[in-house]
């Protein structure tokens, strides 16, 4: 069926001759030669023929024997462009493997990275502030949504100084340096190997053709990268026969493109000329001149229209048009009313597969064989197909919602209805067998759930906007992207439903997100702000906003935060949680017990609230507390390796090092390379006098997190303990390299220097040491101690 809708498709295109007559002829000019243009730029407004020109334009890059490759909509970042591209060249017989096997070792680390629900911290390792500033750095990037919603929260200086923290977490999880890089900062590892894979590639073919189609919806997040990749050379250079065309509604960003005018060709696209008009109604066979002028009236002009009623268009005794609605215009000449129906039902979604499709038909359309009328939707000109669901022009689908709609609100009010049912079923499978915080971060969960809440609000905009409200601050929680999402389908919702309150709503969120720094944290406050948001939804706000000031270090408006939150749900164990997590940054133990103990009371499910009322026992000294909790944990998931490693190091505090060896030996049967249990368990094995041992897993642990901070920090200690004081400073002193924020080394290495006799140098470290952590207990005791003894 595709080869005879392309066949179609092709026979019928008319005009834009001067567009493909310039593109062809590129093809005649060499790389070298100054006419040769490496980028053209089709755009214009919606429905004037962008995506089918397009389709000429690769038909035309194919006929000189070019390797072509389409990107559209249907990919949401760079990566996912990247898996596009190389999919799309295997299926040419050109597999880019190279770029599979980093793509697919990025999607399992990033993957683990999510699924992460708290990063346990060293007792005497960086401190919880300066480590979450790295992490929110990763947030901004989209690297890691689990962690929260900190894009914009944080000082970029601060956010500089905190990378090799997040060097130490992930590393501490991951192990591979590379793997850590590859988290740290995707594209800068990506892209160099998919610009030689295309430079290998391109050796024996004649041209390279890129296209990136429905760029309004991509450029945001490829833009940047793109010009990059075409322009700058800062990942390599990209074979000199290439040729790349961007699509899209709007002008190129002048801040990126302005300086490139002469290696690219735009391609403004208006309404067709009358005569391109009429070429395309005398190809689809529509030739009497009362049709045409009726057809050239109702639509404008506009390509996708004239296509569309050139399509239906059959002879009629009289041209006029009884309709008031555009809708009836697009159909007019469509006479099979199960088929009209189905073309109105189907542009209610936001986008169709068959499945959906059989929920949208109303009585009429449901007449019909839903897998028939599907195959006839996806041949209309008005659909694309993307990812293997379709969607209508935008220009046709909003008309024919607004016919629907103005008909009859019971049948628009109860086809929304079911639709919001069938996706609700799909956001129920998406997550079976999953926690509630793994469906938040789970991005199929996320995509049912965004649908369901479109139709939602479509159906009864009033009754299902303080729902959709509440799902806005677990949507910043994973990142600006798909904040974004989430306050798109408010806008687009606000249109289909013609509700000024939700119109309102989604303008306001995106205008927010549109600061790319702080985006998250100003659509945070604006959920704050407003008054349609019920309780509940303005306590998850306050929670995610609380949150990100926490890892951040602005304890104080946290803490705010948490308690505006709890007099909000006071029935909910997670704002208890945070607040206590604090508390515990401060070293309030006392506090955040009690706390941690009201987050208990109200647990229904998960461990969360025990493992961290577990690591406040730990790090108050309650070991024996502390180990209950961690036992709380694995009876209910008996393979939490932080429960594990926890349990061990509370039993170590304890003297029992058999016991805690034992549990370090399960969490890495468990997982392999976790380089904390690696280490946690050299402390271990040190304290049993296995020196041989702890050297073992120190080395293991650097082969695995070459630039960790804690682990060079431990092979300090280690020598110290040993005696060996003058290499122990040289140890101390790499880790502080690699974290000038490392407290702990700071004061570990003023034991070196004491032991050495270097006094002065001993006070200065601990001096240091206080101005990073004024609330390192050890560091101010030892300092008092020296302070007072006889030199």
């Amino acid at each position: 069926m595709q080869e005879l809708i392309d066949a179609r498709r092709r026979a019928g295109f008319v005009g834009r001759r001067h567009e493909l007559a310039v593109f062809r002829a590129n093809f005649d000019t060499r790389p070298e030669d100054p006419e040769h243009r490496f980028v053209f730029h089709v755009h214009g407004n919606a429905g004037v023929g962008k995506s089918s020109l397009v389709r000429e334009l690769v038909r035309v890059a194919r006929e000189r024997r070019a390797l072509t490759v389409t990107v559209d909509e249907s990919v949401s970042s760079v990566p996912e462009a990247m898996e596009a591209l190389s999919s799309q060249f295997a299926r040419q017989g050109r597999p880019l493997k190279a770029l599979d096997r980093l793509l697919e070792s990025y999607r399992r680390r990033r993957f683990e990275a999510e699924s992460a629900a708290s990063v346990a911290q060293p007792e005497q390792g960086p401190t919880p502030g300066s480590l979450a500033v790295a992490q929110a750095g990763l947030v901004g990037l989209g690297m890691l949504p689990a962690v929260g919603a900190l894009s914009g929260a944080v000082d970029p200086a601060q956010l500089a100084r905190g990378t090799d923290h997040v060097r130490s977490a992930l590393g501490s999880r991951f192990g591979k340096a590379e793997d850590v890089q590859l988290l740290l900062d995707p594209l800068q590892v990506l892209t160099p190997v998919l610009v030689a894979e295309l430079d290998r590639v391109a050796a024996d073919a004649p041209w390279i053709a890129l296209f990136f189609d429905t760029y309004e919806r991509t450029g945001p997040f490829l833009d940047t990268w793109l010009r990059d990749v075409i322009v700058s050379g800062r990942y390599g250079s990209l074979p000199a026969h290439s040729v790349v065309t961007l699509s899209g509604q709007g002008p190129l960003d002048p801040n990126r493109w302005a300086d490139c005018a002469d290696l690219v060709t735009e391609f403004p696209l208006t309404s067709f000329t009358d005569s391109e008009a009429r070429q395309l109604l005398a190809a689809k066979g529509v030739v009497d001149e009362e049709v045409v002028q009726n057809v050239l009236r109702l639509s404008g002009r506009l390509p996708v229209l004239v296509s569309t009623l050139a399509e239906n268009a059959v002879r009629q005794g009289s041209s006029d048009d009884p309709s008031s609605t555009a809708v009836e215009r697009f159909l007019k000449w469509e006479r099979d009313p199960v088929r009209r129906a189905a073309a109105l039902d189907g542009a209610l979604p936001r986008q169709l597969d068959e499945d959906i499709l059989k929920a949208s038909l109303t009585a009429v359309a449901s007449r019909g064989d839903a897998t028939a009328l599907y195959g006839w939707l996806r041949t209309l000109p008005f659909v694309t197909e993307s990812g293997g669901n379709v969607r209508y022009h935008d220009v046709v689908r909003a008309p024919m919602l607004r016919l629907q709609r103005a008909t009859s609100p019971d049948r628009w009010r109860a086809a929304h209805s079911r639709l919001a049912e069938t996706f609700g079923r799909r956001r129920e499978t998406a997550g079976a067998g999953m926690a509630r915080w793994e469906q938040l971060e789970d991005d199929r969960w996320w995509a049912e759930r965004l649908e369901e809440t479109y139709h939602l609000l479509c159906a009864e905009p009033r009754l299902a906007l303080a729902q959709a409200l509440g799902d806005g601050p677990w949507a910043c929680s994973n990142g600006g992207e798909a904040a974004r999402r989430w306050a798109q389908l408010i806008a687009e919702a606000g249109e289909a439903a013609g509700d000024d309150a939700l119109r309102d709503w989604g303008g306001d969120c995106l205008a927010a997100l549109r600061d790319e720094r702080g985006g998250v944290e100003k659509l945070l406050g604006r959920l704050l702000s407003r008054a349609e948001l019920d309780d509940p939804g303005r306590a998850n706000a306050l929670m995610v906003r609380a949150e990100s000031r926490s890892d951040a270090g602005m304890y104080d408006a946290a803490l705010a935060d948490f308690n505006r939150s709890i007099a909000l749900v006071s029935d909910r164990p997670r704002p208890y949680t945070g607040r206590a997590v604090v508390h515990r940054a401060l070293g309030q133990y006392e506090k955040a017990l009690e706390d941690h103990d009201r987050a208990v009371e109200r647990r229904r499910h998960g461990v969360r609230s025990y493992w961290h009322r577990g690591e406040t026992y730990r790090m108050a000294g309650r070991h024996d507390e502390a180990i209950a909790d961690f036992e709380r944990v694995l009876s209910i998931e008996p393979g939490h390796v932080w429960a594990l490693v926890s349990r061990a190091q509370a039993a170590h505090s304890q003297g029992r090092s058999e016991a805690a060896l034992a549990d370090l030996e399960l969490a890495l049967d468990i997982k392999p390379d976790h380089i904390w249990s690696l280490v946690r368990r050299a402390r271990v094995r040190r304290s049993l006098g296995d020196t041989a041992g702890a050297w073992a897993d120190l080395d293991r642990a650097r082969v695995l997190s070459p630039r960790n901070a804690w682990i060079v920090g431990e092979r300090g200690e280690s020598l110290r303990q040993e005696g060996r004081h003058e290499e122990a400073i040289a140890e101390y002193g790499r880790a502080l390299v690699l974290d000038p924020g490392y407290a702990w080394a700071l004061g570990r290495r003023a034991m070196a220097n004491e032991a050495l006799g270097h006094r002065v140098q001993a006070l200065a470290d601990l001096d240091r040491a206080l101005a990073l952590n004024p609330s390192y207990v050890w560091a101010a005791t030892q300092r008092e101690r020296i302070r007072t003894e006889t030199p």
